[in-house]
């Protein structure tokens, strides 16, 4: 069942995380498991999932506000922004660096493979095992402050940067 406004973030929720180290597109550091649970605790995250990476619309549409938004949702009191889809580390990796995501940037590309979240938590597609398009707020209490699916995969509407900005 997905989580909505109200619910408290769940524990256990793990994601791959192979952390930027290195702008070079072909080197990658080892994959490690990301306790999202615990990583959450105290700070305002946007949880933003997507159906894949390098997919036109994510790629073209859905994630670059939140790149060119990154200042505006700090101002607003968010630690960081996560993007979650079912590739695995090595490819969300690669697609943070392709975006000019650096290391101590407050954006971070992960893999929802570990304990999938979107299956269990958030919202699936509907195209096989791909996460669905949707946005939530996680604040500093746990407790989830805004939860949004797109009424369509190819969407940006409820889960964009620019509707997650008018929430905070």
């Amino acid at each position: 069942m997905p989580l909505k406004v109200g619910d408290k973030f769940p524990e256990g929720v793990k994601f791959d995380f192979a952390p930027i180290t290195d702008p070079d597109p072909t080197s990658c550091g080892r994959p490690s498991e990301y306790d999202a649970s615990k990583e959450f605790a105290n700070k305002k995250i946007v949880l933003v999932s997507v159906p894949g990476a390098f997919t036109p619309g994510c790629q073209a549409f859905h994630i670059p506000p939140y790149l060119q938004n990154a200042s505006k949702l700090a101002e607003k009191g968010v630690d960081e922004v996560v993007i979650i889809a079912s590739n695995d580390a090595f490819v969300m990796n690669a697609w943070g660096k392709v975006n000019g995501v650096k290391g101590d940037d407050k954006v971070k590309f992960m893999s929802d493979t570990k304990t999938k979240f979107s299956e269990t938590h958030g919202w699936q597609a509907g195209m096989g095992d791909r996460n669905g398009r949707w946005a939530m707020v996680v604040e500093k209490d746990g407790k989830i402050s805004y939860s949004e699916v797109e009424k369509s995969p190819g969407e940006v509407t409820v889960s964009g940067a620019e509707a997650v900005l008018s929430k905070l």
